[in-house]
């Protein structure tokens, strides 16, 4: 294994090596400040974070205001608090080493409300912040008038040549580097364009050559890339260092550093993670934010993609085929189906899932009454935590809608995360995870159900393990 240098960032060196951000309460400041401490650079998720009272007890996100827009002011407060409290614990604890950096998803709901309420207070504790999950076009400018450096997530260089020509040129020497974020392969949401089959993965070292290619002809010879994503033996990526076609390179991890002590995922996760198999992390297209994302196939995930199995298309007149009426809601309005498809509808009904429900496709769904409940009144209790959201037709602009109907078919991800971070059911809710998870079961650094600190994953992993 070649030996891993240090790399020189804003007049400081560190080792080439990244703790991912998690949001909802998974990247917080005690990993953070353990990853920093260890030489590298620690990440804060500033997307939900955890807050605490006067006594040190975590204070419940729970929302009182009466409409959506007030939840979602609550929302950003907590967010902001929550944020602040992170980084400030995650500085003590990397004790002047490292660094800390913070990590927003563009498409969360106010996520230049957040970075500037949490910029504006703890920049001096920040050395840049980390932004993917859409086309983050503001990211320079707000990094620059804080004075930190700003690391853009995108998938391929297509992705950033775009991104540096709108916007990022203006702001070229806070660019700190270019993660690339493989959209195979990372946990939690993945930037596949329509032009990529997500059922067939490109290696990453061409897309990466790209990128460089990209990066060379901006003059960001020396701006680092952070391969994140499918990251777990440097010994694999050995070729990547002292590479020109490659160039300075960062390694980021997010899976890993989940299983650590440092680490505030509950104990029954944390035991999950060492039973899984190759495969058992999947790509779904269920999430509110229309982007695929990669979960532990469990219970929710199958239960989500059997929602979406129950359905039919329909129409408002008889038209070609659709010619057997069917009733809606409690008005009774007349809708027309296919004979086949009211087959279909018949034996669901008999089966239970008796409660259709209608998509923004024309298309209905059919539900038991239980979950018809649950799906209505995670919707009522909408907080605003995108900036547009297809299950609740929520948007942070405008009108406060996407203007669409509600989609059923997905979910209410701000509730199903703050429920499996804080101890909820692993099987019913959204458990992310990378598509390298399953190495937990086969790397003999966890044998005996051995969890390390963040210190000593960090000197495992410069090993090249």
């Amino acid at each position: 294994m070649k030996a891993l240098n240090a790399i020189r960032i804003a007049g400081k060196e560190v080792l080439p090596l990244i703790e991912g951000g998690k949001g909802i309460s998974i990247s917080n400041g005690a990993s953070a400040g353990a990853w920093a401490g260890a030489g590298g650079i620690g990440t804060v998720s500033c997307v939900n974070a955890d807050s605490y009272g006067p006594d040190g007890r975590l204070i419940p996100q729970l929302y009182k205001g009466r409409t959506r827009v007030d939840r979602h002011e609550e929302l950003i407060d907590f967010g902001i608090k929550g944020g602040l409290a992170q980084i400030r614990e995650a500085y003590e604890r990397a004790a002047g080493n490292g660094f800390i950096n913070i990590n927003v998803l563009w498409e969360m709901g106010g996520a230049q409300r957040v970075l500037h309420g949490v910029l504006e207070r703890a920049k001096d504790l920040v050395h840049g912040v980390t932004c993917g999950a859409g086309m983050p076009y503001k990211l320079g400018e707000i990094a620059a008038r804080y004075g930190i450096r700003y690391y853009p997530i995108i998938s391929s260089g297509r992705a950033f040549r775009a991104l540096w020509k709108r916007a990022y040129f203006k702001f070229a020497e806070m660019l700190g580097g270019v993660v690339y974020e493989d959209p195979w392969l990372a946990g939690g949401h993945n930037g596949l364009s329509n032009s990529e089959d997500p059922l067939r993965p490109e290696a990453p070292y061409p897309r990466i050559v790209e990128l460089r290619k990209t990066m060379n002809e901006f003059g960001l010879q020396d701006t680092p890339i952070i391969m994140a994503g499918g990251v777990w033996y440097l010994r694999d990526f050995e070729d990547w260092i002292d590479n020109p076609e490659v160039g300075p390179i960062v390694f980021q991890f997010g899976t890993r550093p989940l299983l650590t002590r440092e680490s505030p995922i509950p104990e029954l996760w944390k035991q999950r993670l060492m039973t899984l198999e190759e495969g058992d992390v999947q790509l779904h297209r269920h999430s509110p934010t229309g982007f695929y994302s990669s979960a532990v196939r469990n219970e929710f995930l199958v239960e989500l993609d059997a929602r979406s199995e129950r359905q039919i298309a329909y129409t408002a007149e008889p038209v070609g085929e659709h010619q057997v009426p069917f009733s809606l809601g409690a008005r009774k309005n007349t809708v027309f189906l296919t004979p086949g498809d009211a087959d279909h509808v018949a034996a669901w009904q008999a089966q239970g899932y008796d409660q259709p429900m209608r998509t923004p496709d024309q298309t209905l769904i059919f539900v038991a009454a239980g979950k018809q409940r649950e799906i209505q009144k995670d919707q009522a209790d909408c907080m605003g935590c995108l900036s547009a959201c297809k299950f609740s037709n929520w948007a942070d602009h405008g009108d406060f809608s996407n203007g669409k109907k509600a989609d059923p078919r997905s979910f209410c991800i701000q509730k199903t995360l703050m429920d499996i971070a804080h101890g909820g059911d692993l099987d019913n809710n959204l458990m992310f995870a990378g598509h390298s998870a399953y190495r937990f079961k086969q790397d003999p650094f966890y044998s005996n159900g051995f969890v390390p600190t963040v210190k000593q994953l960090v000197e495992r992993i410069c090993t090249g393990d």
